[in-house]
């Protein structure tokens, strides 16, 4: 064989592969699609529902440069109206995620409240 027939002959079957290959994308492309109806329809949200009660930090302000101690948890959540107390020392981790109805008691080093903030 000559060199061009053999360039021919290889250039040939990568022109029949290609050719292959095309026609197998156009047939994928012409399949039918998942079956829409066949998905669960997300819930509703209740617009008018009550939302939880929200934390006032402002009614426990008194509270900072205080000695903390487990007895004074249960006074500062009832007075600020939290359903949920945290408490955060120094270099503690926390979630970011924000909570209205909780408190966030921040303590100094040697317990003493620092800040009261809601969240």
């Amino acid at each position: 064989m000559t060199p061009g027939k053999l360039w021919m002959t290889t250039t040939q079957r990568h022109i029949k592969g290609l050719g292959s290959a095309l026609a197998v994308m156009l047939l994928a492309g012409c399949s039918s699609a998942p079956n829409e109806s066949a998905a669960p329809k997300p819930p509703t949200v209740d617009q008018t529902a009550p939302t939880s009660q929200a934390c006032d930090a402002s009614a426990v302000q008194y509270a900072i440069g205080a000695p903390f101690d487990e007895a004074n948890v249960a006074t500062l959540e009832e007075q600020s109206g939290a359903r949920q107390v945290r408490v955060l020392r120094p270099g503690t981790a926390a979630t970011m995620d924000f909570r209205d109805d909780r408190l966030n008691i921040h303590l100094e080093s040697n317990d003493m409240i620092e800040a009261l903030r809601c969240g």
